[in-house]
């Protein structure tokens, strides 16, 4: 049993919460949060106690911490939890800064605890099913990959304001999705962006749709569109073409029903919220941290992991700003 203490109780804390409990070879021990009335409501909700994050750091009942607090705090938060011997499951990123990041990974490599960087994206059953037959070698050499993320509307502006950019905040999951099923690190990131969306996001420096090209050694490539609106739903799709073959995961829908008549053929959007999306990529991201733990094996996507994308993410960024492409 593995005893997991829960740093945020936000929206991302919730799903985390709902999953463990899901979960026969997990407890939620305690919470905190920064706003009590969260705290009290999640502890409420779940049985478990409500306590300060130092205190959960240190405490003996805990095995595990997860750390889903606003970005800015997970720096400290990562230093002490190794500090204190315990398993780390961090939200994503781990850090806007690199430096912070390599920091945060001297911390964790020297108190020698599991670390996971919560890419969820990898859990979810298509999209790691694609990457199975990938490995299996059904398509051959891999040679494009291509990754569609749009979501239904833009986030609030304030959010926008403090989120790092497009770039950082939401086509770091694609990154790390292109990293999975390239099987080979990008050298070279060209980047192009616009808001077209809603201007005001234009005004408060960053962009609303975006698309980067990524390149490796042997010249794989990926292409990576995003947009902040998607009047179907939320959109999440990759096709991966190789040597022999074609790879392709499609929507999750509302449902699977379709209608044809003399109108035409007739399906269901796609999901439209993220939550609803991976929802099973959530559950599969902590039982995958849970057995790792039990078998002692190392969790897997790692920081390492964590620090890789967020690189792809300042490089993007870059170019989008010089209109050059980016060595890495």
């Amino acid at each position: 049993m593995i005893r997991f203490g829960l740093l945020g109780c936000g929206r991302i804390g919730q799903v985390h919460a709902r999953s463990i409990l899901r979960l026969d070879n997990a407890s939620l021990v305690a919470v905190a949060d920064a706003f009590a009335e969260a705290a009290e409501a999640l502890a409420s909700a779940t049985g478990a106690e409500m306590r300060e994050s130092d205190a959960i750091i240190a405490s003996d009942d805990i095995d595990a911490v997860i750390i889903a607090t606003p970005t800015e705090t997970h720096s400290d938060l990562i230093h002490t939890a190794a500090k204190a011997g315990k398993a780390i499951f961090c939200e994503k990123p781990v850090d806007m800064s690199a430096d912070r990041i390599r920091d945060c990974m001297k911390a964790v490599e020297t108190a020698g605890v599991p670390f996971l960087t919560a890419f969820n994206r990898r859990f979810d059953p298509n999209f790691a099913t694609l990457e199975a037959h990938i490995r299996a070698g059904e398509i051959g050499n891999v040679e494009i990959v291509t990754i569609l993320s749009r979501d239904p509307a833009p986030p609030p502006i304030s959010y926008i304001k403090g989120s790092g950019g497009i770039f950082r905040d939401m086509m770091i999951h694609d990154f790390d999705m292109a990293r999975y099923l390239l099987g080979e690190e990008p050298v070279q990131v060209y980047a192009v962006g616009a808001a077209l969306v809603d201007q005001a996001i234009g005004a408060a420096g960053d962009v609303d749709t975006a698309a980067v090209t990524l390149t490796t050694q042997s010249g794989k490539i990926c292409q990576i569109s995003n947009s902040r609106r998607a009047t179907y739903g939320y959109d999440q799709r990759i096709e991966v073409h190789g040597s022999k073959g074609l790879l392709r995961a499609e929507n999750v829908l509302d449902n699977s029903v379709e209608v044809a008549n003399a109108a035409g053929f007739n399906r269901a959007p796609a999901k439209h919220f993220f939550l609803e999306r991976y929802e099973a990529a959530y559950l599969q991201e902590i039982a995958h941290f849970v057995t790792a733990l039990l078998e002692q094996a190392p969790p897997s996507p790692g920081i390492e992991d964590g620090l890789r994308a967020q690189l792809l993410a300042d490089a993007a960024s870059a170019s989008h700003q010089t209109g050059l492409p980016v060595r890495l």
